[in-house]
C-alpha cells in the first residue's frame, strides 16, 4: 500500500483530533475515526482498518484516562474489575474481528443507539448523581458482566463503544454521568490495549497514519476530558444525546441509502 497523499493525513488527522474529543466527554469516536480511515485508505485490509484505528484511539483514550482520574478519583474497586474484563472481552472479539461482517453489526448498533438515546432523553434525571443500584458483590458483577460484554464488542468492531459504556454505568449501575464517563475511558483504554496486542502481531496496523492520526487524538482527548470535568454532568449528559443522535443519522442514512 502507497503512502497516504499530504490532503488524505489531514483529513485522517482532522478525524482523529474530532474523535478523541468526542471520545474523551461521552465516548464513540470510533464512529468518526473508522469511516475516515476507510475512505482515506481503500486499499487497507479491514484488519490494517481495525488496527489502526486502535493505535489511534488508544492515544487518545490514555491522556484522558489520566486526566479523569486526577480529576473525578473514579473507585478503583469498580474500574478494576471492569477494565480487567473489558481487557479480556477485547482480546477474545479482537481474535474474531476477521470473521464477522461490518454488515451485520451496523442494524444492531443502530437498534442499540436508538433505544439508548431514547432512554436517556425521556429521562431526565438519570446520571444527575451517582445512586449506585447494586452492592458489594452485586456490583463488582454487574460491572465484570459490563466490561465483558462490551469489550467484546469493542474488540470485534468497536464504533459507539465508549457510549455504551457510559450509559451502562449510568442506566444499570446508577452512576452520574460525568463518573461514568472516567470509568468508560479507563475500561476503553484497556480495550484498546488488549486489541493492538492481537492486532500488531498480525500486521494490521499502519503505524505512519496510525501515530499522526494518534498524536491528534491525543490533543482531541486532552481538550475533551477537561471540558467534560470542568462543564460537569449535565453537559456531558447534553452532550451525549447530541453524539447518539448524530450517530444514529450517519449509521441509519447509510442503510437506507442516503450516502
Amino acid at each position: 500500500m502507497v503512502d497516504p497523499s499530504l490532503p488524505t493525513m489531514l483529513l485522517l488527522g482532522g478525524a482523529g483530533l474530532m474523535a478523541g474529543f468526542v471520545d474523551a466527554v461521552v465516548g464513540g469516536g470510533g464512529l468518526i475515526q473508522l469511516p475516515a480511515i476507510l475512505l482515506g485508505l481503500p486499499g487497507a485490509s479491514p484488519v490494517q482498518v481495525l488496527g489502526t484505528n486502535k493505535l489511534a484511539s488508544i492515544c487518545g483514550t490514555s491522556v484522558s484516562s489520566a486526566t479523569y482520574y486526577r480529576r473525578v478519583r473514579p473507585d478503583p474497586r469498580t474500574f478494576g474489575p471492569l477494565m480487567l474484563l473489558a481487557f479480556a472481552g477485547s482480546a477474545l472479539g479482537a481474535v474474531v474481528a476477521a470473521h464477522i461482517p461490518e454488515a451485520a453489526f451496523e442494524p444492531l448498533v443502530l437498534v442499540a443507539l436508538v433505544l439508548v438515546g431514547g432512554y436517556v432523553l425521556f429521562r431526565p434525571s438519570l446520571g444527575g448523581t451517582t445512586a449506585l443500584r447494586f452492592s458489594g458483590h452485586r456490583h463488582t458483577m454487574a460491572a465484570m458482566l459490563t466490561g465483558l460484554g462490551i469489550g467484546f464488542y469493542d474488540g470485534a468492531l468497536g464504533p459507539g463503544t465508549g457510549s455504551f459504556f457510559v450509559f451502562t454505568l449510568v442506566g444499570l449501575l446508577g452512576y452520574s454521568f460525568l463518573e461514568a464517563s472516567a470509568k468508560a475511558r479507563l475500561a476503553n483504554w484497556a480495550t484498546n490495549l488488549a486489541a493492538l496486542c492481537i492486532f500488531v502481531p498480525q500486521g494490521g496496523v499502519l503505524w505512519k497514519v496510525g501515530l499522526v492520526m494518534g498524536a491528534c487524538n491525543l490533543a482531541g482527548g486532552y481538550l475533551g476530558a477537561r471540558t467534560a470535568v470542568a462543564r460537569g454532568t449535565r453537559f456531558v449528559r447534553i452532550f451525549f444525546i447530541a453524539v447518539v443522535t448524530a450517530f444514529i443519522v450517519r449509521i441509519g442514512g447509510g442503510l437506507a441509502g442516503v450516502w
